[in-house]
């Protein structure tokens, strides 16, 4: 990430829109701003590490679920953001991960510019290839800041997308219970 630039756009952005940088209130704006943009960039430049595959032999074969992990995420059209709730479920090949590790993905995946549908395939990706699990299935449900604010301006309309590898690609008896899990306050 190079800072410099950073500041230097940031400044270039108020006296564009016709602000004074050195004004009171803006002086320390883009300090502020490049401080924002390390913490929800920080994912550009990271691959998952492979600690949060750290797994641990399981005989258990039935669906794995974390569901309402919040997340936060930036489109890459607008530069606004969107943020909602991801579900994220495997079925075990053998080995299971750690709880926390499925939410530590996806906030992994969220710290960068991209498009919604995206971020729910590489969360599903790297279940797949890093667990080798028989399936994975991500439902991310989010807001677009790009949507609500500006453009159509329709507060509360929400994006739902969805990714299905594996036996949850065919297995439409797996695929409703992922949705019943979903819908239970459990």
């Amino acid at each position: 990430m190079d800072k410099q630039k950073i500041k230097q756009a940031v400044n270039m952005f108020l006296e564009g829109i016709g602000e004074d940088p050195s004004r009171e209130g803006l002086i320390d704006t883009p300090d502020r701003i490049l401080r924002m943009c390390e913490e929800i960039f920080s994912g550009l430049d990271r691959n998952v590490p492979d600690s949060l595959f750290r797994s641990f032999h399981s005989d258990y074969t039935g669906m794995v679920l974390e569901k309402n992990i919040t997340f936060y995420s930036m489109c890459e059209h607008h530069l606004l953001p969107f943020f909602g709730k991801a579900h994220v479920a495997y079925i075990p090949n053998g080995k299971v991960i750690g709880l926390s590790k499925i939410a530590r993905i996806v906030d992994l995946c969220s710290k960068k510019l991209q498009m919604q549908e995206n971020m729910g395939m590489q969360i599903a990706q790297f279940l797949m290839e890093k667990l080798d699990a028989k399936g994975a299935m991500v439902m991310l449900e989010a807001e677009h800041t790009c949507m609500t604010m500006r453009g159509v301006k329709k507060p509360g309309t929400k994006t739902v997308t969805l990714v299905k590898k594996g036996v949850f690609e065919t297995d439409i008896n797996l695929q409703h219970e992922f949705y019943n899990f979903i819908r239970r306050d459990c």
